[in-house]
């Protein structure tokens, strides 16, 4: 038997070592702050008492249909032992139409809840207290009208928005880097995103209005140094943008959490969140100069990665998602959701989604990783692995701090480009079989095992646009007019535009009547195609 390659290497081309040793962590006490958890710069993790205190959220994201069905799927996940919500929308609410435009044909409902009015809104969460849940929702370009509605929501069931948690995505510059559902040009996408940060720290101190995500970084290609560099790169644009705002930089420092992707190279993974959180402590209190030791503080959710499953003996993915949730898990997360093994084929059945719950509640209650705090803290491999992430991850910051920040890197396509490179040297290995895919690219058997999957109801579509033509009809149509003014006044003055959006979806404005209004005034993006 031929004895295995001296070293390998990851996706971002780095060695990987036979062995480690002490010697590979030569001044490591002195030139990297290890620490206690709970302690800056909180590379062992947020908390001193992290799981032995309390488990992190499990939230799965589900969304699919109208809000009547998605509904009932978010009651059987909290019946399931789900302890948070994750709302997944449909395309047309993802670019800012309604169900029943001609933009929405064929999309409504499809792969994601549609979401045209408050009445859908309020049908999304009925019987749910959003005192009593905190919930996800991820939304971009339109994501300041949808907070808008969860929050007329809470209003609607008496509850204050000071006991109204969650996170709403809301990460526009990783939308022109990666996902490109955006709304707006980039310069107007930034200033909504900081009326946002605004209002929730002085309206709703809960909720955190953007999630800084690395995750649609990670499924577009880039390798895990990338996605750590970018999402940070975005969070210094955040920031910088609100404290030029004239906002205190203590006060909206604990608005902003993170998203990350849990791929499949374990120990990469767990070496990425550990340096996210001491680079992240550092950016906040030597850069801006936060004062508040919970300003310093990442709080992230992860997601396992979606673009790793396989169409090809999909029984695999349970695995492949077991694997990328324990890394998470080791890595220190606060929120976890972990993909069905069926999602590369269609929206999850009820049994996929529940097995995968189950894969979080097995690692929490069987494994016993939970038992102690940071248990990988110490490892040669692990903390050398955590140094080079560090630095390649900072040198990636600089370089887009030489350009004039991540708005300008943006403009001129440099993450853009950089994730492209990544993703064809990946395809490159996959094909050239120097990256190993089982099921894909070694180990295929000809006789696939059937898969049921989810089919929706045909009619699924044709219910919504009635329900949405129905709310049109019965509306105050001259208060619609009036608040819709209201907002187009607020947008060219550049007053916060979170009071008149409130006043809009009460009213029961239509998404694409508002994104109609701020286009308006703000223009349309079009990608130019940078390569």
């Amino acid at each position: 038997m031929t004895e295995r390659k001296k070293s390998f290497t990851t996706l971002s081309s780095k060695p990987i070592n036979r062995l480690y040793t002490s010697e590979d962590l030569k001044g490591f006490e002195e030139s990297r702050d290890l620490g206690k958890p709970g302690e800056y710069p909180y590379t062992r993790g947020i908390h001193s008492t992290m799981y032995r205190g309390r488990l992190w959220t499990m939230r799965q994201f589900a969304g699919f249909g109208t809000a009547e069905e998605t509904n009932r799927r978010y009651h059987y996940l909290l019946e399931h032992g789900q302890t948070g919500l994750s709302v997944a929308f449909d395309f047309p609410t993802l670019m800012g139409y309604d169900s029943d435009s001609p933009r929405a044909q064929g999309e409504v409902g499809v792969c994601g809840v549609a979401i045209s009015t408050l009445d859908d809104m309020e049908m999304l969460f009925r019987g749910i207290p959003l005192d009593k849940v905190t919930t996800s929702m991820t939304i971009n370009g339109p994501a300041v009208v949808l907070l808008a509605m969860y929050f007329a929501v809470a209003d609607k069931q008496g509850v204050s928005l000071d006991n109204v948690g969650g996170t709403v995505q809301n990460d526009v510059l990783k939308e022109f880097i990666a996902q490109h559902s955006w709304a707006f040009p980039p310069d107007p996408s930034m200033r909504v995103v900081v009326d946002m940060i605004e209002y929730c720290a002085q309206h709703a101190p809960r909720f955190h209005p953007v999630s800084i995500s690395g995750y649609h970084i990670r499924e577009a290609g880039s390798t895990a140094a990338q996605e750590l560099a970018f999402t940070l790169a975005d969070g210094i644009a955040y920031v910088q943008a609100s404290v030029e705002r004239g906002l205190d930089v203590d006060a909206i420092a604990r608005r902003l959490s993170f998203f990350f992707n849990a791929h499949s190279d374990f120990f990469e993974e767990i070496a990425k969140y550990r340096a996210a959180r001491r680079m992240w402590a550092k950016i906040m209190r030597e850069r801006f100069k936060a004062k508040d030791p919970t300003s310093w503080i990442m709080r992230f959710h992860t997601q396992t990665a979606g673009v790793s499953l396989t169409a090809q003996q999909p029984y695999n993915n349970i695995v492949r998602t077991t694997l990328q949730a324990l890394s998470a898990v080791l890595g220190g997360t606060q929120s976890l959701h972990t993909n069905s093994l069926d999602e590369t084929l269609a929206l999850p059945t009820e049994n996929a989604v529940r097995i995968a719950l189950r894969t979080q509640q097995i690692i929490a209650h069987e494994s016993g990783v939970t038992n102690t705090i940071d248990p990988l803290a110490g490892s040669y491999f692990v903390e050398k692995l955590t140094n080079e992430m560090e630095d390649e991850a900072s040198a990636l910051i600089q370089k887009i701090d030489d350009m004039g920040g991540m708005l300008k890197a943006v403009k001129i396509g440099f993450p853009q480009k950089q994730i492209a490179d990544a993703s064809y040297r990946f395809q490159q290995q996959v094909e050239s079989g120097e990256k190993t895919i089982v099921g894909v690219n070694v180990f295929q058997t000809k006789d696939e095992e059937d898969l049921e999957i989810l089919k929706l109801d045909s009619s699924i579509s044709h219910r919504q646009i009635e329900r949405v033509k129905a709310v049109k009809a019965r509306r105050n149509q001259q208060q619609v007019a009036d608040t819709l003014k209201i907002l187009k006044q607020a947008a060219e003055n550049s007053t916060n535009l979170m009071p008149g959006l409130m006043q809009c979806v009460h009213a029961y404005a239509t998404l694409e009547e508002i994104m109609t209004v701020l286009k308006g005034v703000f223009g349309e993006y079009h990608d130019p195609g940078i390569f």
